[in-house]
């Protein structure tokens, strides 16, 4: 994984708990680095699963929970440093439309060995859109909280329900509905 995900992790990690409890989270998470990432770096998922059990440890908070408040964290990041995937779009439903075909595109110039999630999307109605992540990482909670800052990022409401793909355990089809 991109290092940048490592330190914006330990960023809102410091931002929620202080930087002498993150130094202690991350010293407990016996990480293979000693927790020095740089944004530029490629780490292994189990060096993010290792920080997130930490930080629940720490916390008090699950896993889940923390890895949505960091899908949260993540795309506010993403709509400050790449403003341009977020001018044209009109809606969340667009926005969340664009990640494979356009935006995924984008990384893959700048970063040719990014392992990046895969995205269908299916417009089922004008308000109802679900989307299938795809991922050989345990991050379905993470996109769960990408996917709820997208609706308000764009200032919108949706019921956002999921249903695993069972022939992958790390596959979710979300299914994002806006009140009609």
């Amino acid at each position: 994984m991109k290092g940048t995900i490592f330190v914006e992790l330990i960023k809102m990690a410091e931002e929620a708990f202080g930087e002498d409890a993150v130094d202690d989270m991350l010293d407990r998470a016996n990480l293979e680095n000693g927790g020095a990432f740089t944004a530029v770096g490629n780490y292994p998922c189990s060096e993010l699963v290792k920080i997130v059990e930490a930080a629940s440890a720490q916390s008090g908070l699950s896993g889940d929970v923390l890895q949505r408040k960091f899908g949260h964290w993540m795309l506010a990041h993403f709509v400050v440093h790449y403003p341009e995937f977020f001018a044209d779009k009109k809606n969340a439903f667009a926005m969340l439309e664009a990640i494979d075909g356009e935006i995924h595109v984008e990384v893959r110039k700048l970063y040719p060995d990014a392992e990046l999630p895969k995205f269908e999307t299916e417009r089922v109605t004008a308000d109802h859109l679900d989307m299938t992540y795809s991922s050989p990482r345990p991050l379905v909670d993470f996109c769960h909280g990408m996917i709820e800052a997208c609706v308000d990022q764009f200032d919108e409401k949706a019921d956002i329900s999921r249903c695993p793909v069972h022939a992958d355990p790390n596959s979710t089809t979300f299914q994002i509905k806006r009140p009609s």
